[in-house]
């Protein structure tokens, strides 16, 4: 059972903001290589990656329906790749969703977040 029930899933979105922020905090100014040698800040970003995809089971079908941008559905599939280690870990897909694919999640996140504070 979930521990926040009745939780509003606008929360969610939130959840997935912070941790975008913390993936791109975490890796700002190092390059792939210093990443992945730093265990802290490996093990730290990949469990955001992960917050990310779990917070977005939380989206109704219909929320994610109107926001066709966000790739729901890839961000989950990763988090459950991550979480069971399907395959092991690709470092070089990790890198490129942390350089190309959450930046632009964040920019996608913090709109509907103006939408919903404009509502």
């Amino acid at each position: 059972m979930s521990k926040f029930p009745n939780r509003e899933w606008h929360f969610y979105i939130d959840d997935m903001i912070c941790f975008a922020r913390k993936v791109l905090a975490y890796t700002t100014g190092i390059d792939q290589e210093t990443f992945i040698a730093s265990e802290m800040n490996y093990d730290a970003t990949l469990r955001n990656l992960e917050l990310i995809g779990e917070a977005a089971t939380h989206i109704p079908n219909e929320i994610r329906a109107t926001h066709p941008e966000v790739p729901w559905r890839q961000i989950i599939a990763t988090r459950n790749r991550l979480i069971h280690g399907y395959l092991g870990i690709d470092n070089d897909t990790v890198w490129s969703i942390i350089r190309d694919n959450i930046p632009k999640l964040l920019s996608q996140l913090e709109t509907i977040q103006r939408e919903i504070d404009n509502c």
